[in-house]
């Protein structure tokens, strides 16, 4: 039995420290608009959020449009990279993709992230089998599940996401039998 899920990386946050509650930027409203069309078209069974309040507020629209709860997955949310800012985001974030076991201080590594991420995103596929899922999530977090099932999906895969961005996945059980870009900007 085949299980579609669109996987999106939430649209523009405004930046602060606190992850849970950081909220859309205005600039991320109107892209959260535009995710929601960009998916009108699509018959969606369930929708189902990263407990963050970006990623909540990306998929809102889709689940207001066809009068469907949100489902907050706390397994879903983004990779803590370490304890507080980090003083060069782009050094940190290279040396967790080059060294999958390393974690910074109070920060996940890439396979505990990606561990504790797959095991959320197949209890929802195993949950909702043979419907269609829109899940709000992460950049990192999402390449690492994608990751999962094709290791070609790594770090220069993650570099070029945009914010938001849409992959459609076809499972067949738990076997990823298909990947698609889906996001053009409206």
């Amino acid at each position: 039995m085949e299980t579609e899920v669109y996987l999106v990386r939430h649209a523009h946050s405004i930046y602060t420290l606190e992850e849970r509650s950081r909220p859309l930027s205005e600039k991320g409203r109107k892209e959260a608009d535009k995710v929601t069309d960009s998916l009108t078209g699509v018959s969606v069974d369930h929708v189902v959020s990263s407990p963050y309040l970006r990623a909540v507020q990306t998929v809102e629209g889709v689940a207001l449009e066809r009068g469907l709860p949100i489902r907050m997955v706390e397994g879903l949310r983004e990779r803590q990279l370490a304890e507080g800012a980090v003083q060069d985001f782009d050094t940190a974030i290279h040396k967790v993709w080059t060294e999958p076991g390393f974690a910074w201080p109070g920060g996940e590594s890439n396979d505990s992230a990606q561990q504790r991420g797959v095991a959320a995103f197949e209890d929802v596929i195993k949950h909702f089998e043979g419907g269609t899922i829109v899940i709000g999530t992460h950049g990192n977090l999402m390449v690492l599940i994608m990751n999962y099932y094709d290791p070609q999906c790594g770090f220069e895969f993650w570099k070029q996401l945009t914010m938001p961005d849409i992959y459609r996945l076809t499972f067949n059980g738990l076997r990823m039998i298909g990947c698609e870009r889906m996001w053009q900007d409206l």
